[in-house]
């Protein structure tokens, strides 16, 4: 039987590392694009690759996936957060160094694999809860990631034949957290002091953890419209989500 395909960027830490570990673990072939590059054993092939170099993006696909015909999935994962601030105290220069990873890299990808002719079942963009609630201190990152989700639904349109879904993947341990939870003003910046309860309570996930919601959901996204943004909490947790809202709503 041939080996599914999943191509993941950003997967050299955190959920995008994850992905990778579980993807291998079910028996894929991992097509890996990231600054620091994966060394994971098993089918990996890896290309180290900085997003905001725009001009060799379209390079380092064609040297990733040369001569497949197939892509199972693909998680268009990397990203930075940026500080956590007023976002009239945030400079355009530090909004346009957010969208330069967490937005136009994954635009180039999509035109690039339009063009390959390379048939797609699945393409997964990594949203976030901050897309939607609009918390004070969230600027760029929630900017970026509301942008994100547009695109997806944008390339739906030009994907007839794959299913694409911005997908909020919950709370995941990362460098991200540690920031949040830590370093950044949770007086300040109210929406924290949920996040830093969810960690003390144990209900952030580790990566691994993560990548296997992601993976039990991959199926039912396909019952959304192409395009959709997605919480996933909607699927696996739906008191969670509303709680998140109330929470919001609250703020």
């Amino acid at each position: 039987m041939d080996k599914k395909n999943a191509l993941i960027t950003g997967n050299s830490s955190g959920l995008g590392l994850g992905l990778s570990k579980v993807l291998l673990a079910r028996g894929y072939r991992i097509f890996g694009c990231s600054r620091r590059g994966c060394d994971l054993p098993g089918e990996i092939v890896d290309v180290h690759c900085d997003l905001t170099e725009f001009d060799a993006i379209a390079q380092k696909l064609e040297q990733l996936l040369q001569g497949i015909e197939t892509l199972e999935l693909v998680v268009l994962n990397a990203g930075i957060l940026g500080e956590i601030k007023y976002i009239s105290k945030t400079s355009l220069d530090e909004l346009q160094q957010i969208m330069d990873i967490n937005l136009w890299p994954n635009k180039i990808i999509l035109d690039w694999l339009l063009q390959s002719h390379i048939k797609v079942d699945q393409i997964l963009l990594l949203s976030s809860g901050a897309a939607i609630l609009g918390n004070k201190g969230w600027g760029g990152y929630a900017l970026s990631k509301c942008a994100l989700n547009m695109l997806g639904r944008l390339y739906a349109h030009e994907f007839p034949a794959t299913h694409i879904a911005s997908i909020a993947p919950g709370l995941i341990e990362s460098d991200m957290m540690d920031y949040l939870c830590t370093q950044a003003d949770s007086e300040e910046y109210p929406a924290l002091q949920r996040l830093q309860q969810a960690r003390r309570d144990g209900a952030v996930l580790s990566p691994v953890q993560g990548a296997e919601r992601i993976l039990e959901t991959l199926s039912r996204l396909k019952e959304f419209e192409s395009g959709s943004y997605i919480d996933l909490r909607q699927i696996l947790a739906p008191d969670e989500y509303h709680a998140l809202i109330e929470a919001r709503n609250r703020v």
